[in-house]
């Protein structure tokens, strides 16, 4: 009888769907447009001048003014959307396509219960998720632990894709580090805005692959603590892009041509250097430790072709006491499979917060 090692198959599959979506010429890949030029130089100046500061000290998030209409509403729930200006700076906001400068938001809450004996949750995108549904069918089930769920759209996608952009397929480089600092002062000024607006008792930030590192990232740089929830997430966008399924999806010979264009000839293995050394800037283990580390659950999968094991450990490594839990399977089966998995995370990672004012 042959056995068959189920590992290998949640395995296999991340590599058929890898092969599917990103060999075929189905749609184009990362980063045709070269690095971004001016743009991604001006990045990599800001991102490194954030480091220096955060180690020390968190500058406070901008208070951003959702305005909302109601989408919805039933007995016990109601689902609002909100639209709101990106809160980035002057220069930031020169960098992001027009597109982008306004942000979108939806927000299910239960009805019936005051702010402050409630908590939420802002989910960020993970790649390749343009709408709203999965996210708000993954924080539906939590309406009856008191639990709201608030759903950003990020810059890039959805309705704020730039018109020259195919699918999630970003045109530039830059463009990466523009969607995860902007995502990043968005959810920020979300949370401040749940916290000092509306008051909420507590709150938490999670998000599925691509949005794990951002949750982990604002997760640390929050003044405040919040359960940091990253679900199937590497410690680096290096490892996606450099060592994942998704090196398969990137444009390595227009990137060549681009720093040929500027530079002298470069073969490919500098290419991929110069890519890991831009990339490096999103590396999550050179941000502080989040204020409550207990409250960060890291839900990873055991046989995940797209974010391998040492990267998920190394997070955990430089953030003591916070927790890696495992589920069975790949990166697409666990999306698929395990909402009940980071459900509970999201409802256990809350429990070890404080209410901020305790409720009666």
């Amino acid at each position: 009888m042959v056995t068959v090692n189920v590992g290998t198959l949640h395995n296999v599959l991340d590599h058929v769907y890898g092969a599917f979506m990103h060999r075929t010429k189905i749609s184009p890949l990362f980063f045709s447009r070269g690095w971004g030029g001016s743009k991604l130089e001006l990045l990599e100046r800001m991102i490194k001048q954030l480091f220096p500061e955060v180690v020390g000290q968190n500058c406070p998030p901008t208070l951003v003014k959702p305005v909302w209409n109601t989408v919805w509403e039933t007995k016990t729930a109601c689902l609002r959307e909100g639209v709101f200006r990106t809160p980035c700076d002057e220069q930031l906001l020169s960098a992001l396509p027009p597109e982008c400068h306004n942000a979108r938001v939806a927000f299910l809450t239960p009805k019936f219960v005051p702010p402050q004996k409630m908590a939420c949750v802002i989910h960020l995108a993970g790649t390749g998720d343009h709408t709203f549904e999965r996210r708000l069918r993954l924080g539906g089930p939590l309406l009856k632990e008191n639990i709201a769920t608030m759903v950003l759209e990020s810059p890039f996608y959805g309705q704020r894709r730039p018109m020259m952009q195919f699918g999630s397929k970003l045109l530039c480089v830059s463009d990466l580090l523009l969607l995860g600092r902007a995502t990043i002062e968005e959810a920020r000024g979300l949370l401040h805005w749940l916290d000092s607006e509306e008051g909420f008792g507590k709150m938490g930030v999670c998000g599925l692959s691509m949005g794990g590192v951002h949750a982990a990232m604002v997760g640390s740089l929050h003044p405040t603590p919040v359960a940091t929830l990253p679900f199937l997430s590497p410690h680096s966008a290096v490892v996606a892009f450099c060592e994942g399924i998704l090196q398969h999806a990137t444009a390595w010979e227009a990137l060549r041509e681009d720093l040929a264009a500027q530079k002298a000839a470069m073969t490919l293995e500098e290419v991929r250097e110069r890519m890991r050394n831009v990339l490096s800037l999103t590396d999550v283990t050179r941000f502080p430790i989040p204020k409550n580390p207990e409250a960060v659950i890291f839900v990873a999968a055991t046989d995940d072709g797209y974010i391998p094991k040492h990267s998920v450990m190394e997070l955990q490594k430089a953030w003591p006491g916070s927790e890696v839990r495992w589920v069975t399977g790949g990166h697409v089966s666990s999306f698929l499979l395990h909402n009940g998995e980071f459900r509970r995370a999201i409802v256990d990672g809350l429990n070890r917060l404080e209410w901020k004012e305790s409720p009666s």
